[in-house]
């Protein structure tokens, strides 16, 4: 029997008088959807011994007694904007260099959202080929996420839908319900109404691991939503078209030989710059994604 999905806050132990001098900044806590039994183990490795680990639940679940570890029962009519929200697919798993970054994010305050590094080898591989294939995602995260959230602290290539870190007040402003329009990359769209209210994002270290689809027919059906989501989102234009025409695109390799055109050097040395940074991000994405096992 699948074990419910609780509520783990983080928050500081009450400190005396003499450490309370001089600190004038309020208390914030974090808040993770996870398994009662995986947040225990991996948030007992990453706290420190200042902090205690609250479970925090809308009903009671009894927890025995344990040292820094206490059992909150909180009415679902309770709301507080400087809580922090982490979004997790239902099979990604936190490691605790994760929530190290979290926790750093979060204590930094300056940006309402965050978005980190997503590895796909971490265990069993079911699919050789769909997971050599999400390699590129790995080194699209660690170079295009990372450089749009640290310099430009704007999602203005793309934003996921896990390994979410949300502000309570900044999500509940924006929210999820945006009609047809936003059901289907739900992410994209709401990274979009965030820009636009002017929000901020910034990028979180440390990485979180999943499993990529079992079978190429999901792999396929996952890349088609993503694209039905970003047509019914913004019509990304260069990148949207570029991706539904990688089929034709993708026929050159065959098409040149037959039916070779004059050459353009300029037009040349593009395409081979943009075939070998592709090349090399999947490159990159294996060795990151396999360098815990070798």
């Amino acid at each position: 029997m699948q074990q419910p999905w609780e509520c783990l806050q983080f928050a500081p132990l009450e400190r005396n008088e003499e450490e309370k001098e001089g600190q004038t900044h309020g208390k914030e806590s974090l808040h993770l959807s996870l398994r009662e039994s995986d947040a225990m183990v991996i948030a007992w490795k990453t706290t420190l011994n200042s902090d205690e680990i609250m479970v925090v639940t809308d009903k009671a679940i009894h927890l025995p007694p344990q040292p820094r570890v206490r059992e909150v029962v909180v009415p679902t009519s309770y709301r507080y904007d400087n809580d922090w929200i982490v979004h997790l697919d239902e099979e990604t798993l936190l490691t605790t260099n994760a929530i190290c970054g979290i926790l750093n994010f979060c204590e930094d305050g300056q940006h309402q959202f965050g978005q980190g590094v997503i590895t796909y080898a971490s265990g069993e591989i079911v699919n050789w080929l769909t997971t050599l294939s999400d390699s590129f995602r790995v080194a699209d995260d660690m170079g295009k996420l990372r450089l749009q959230f640290k310099l430009f602290h704007k999602p203005l290539f793309g934003w996921k839908g896990s390994f979410v870190v949300t502000q309570v007040a900044a999500e509940r402003n924006v929210s999820y319900d945006h009609g047809m329009e936003g059901s289907i990359a739900e992410d994209c769209f709401f990274s979009m109404i965030a820009m636009k209210h002017g929000y901020t994002f910034d990028f979180i270290e440390g990485e979180m691991h999943e499993k990529s689809p079992f079978t190429m027919w999901d792999f396929l059906q996952q890349r088609k939503r993503w694209l039905q989501g970003i047509l019914l989102t913004a019509l990304l234009a260069l990148s949207l078209y570029a991706w539904a025409t990688m089929p034709l695109t993708s026929l050159q390799v065959f098409l040149c030989p037959l039916f070779p055109l004059p050459r353009c050097l300029p037009f040349d040395f593009a395409l081979s710059f943009v075939g070998a940074i592709n090349l090399y991000m999947y490159i990159f994405g294996v060795v990151k994604s396999f360098s815990h096992k070798y």
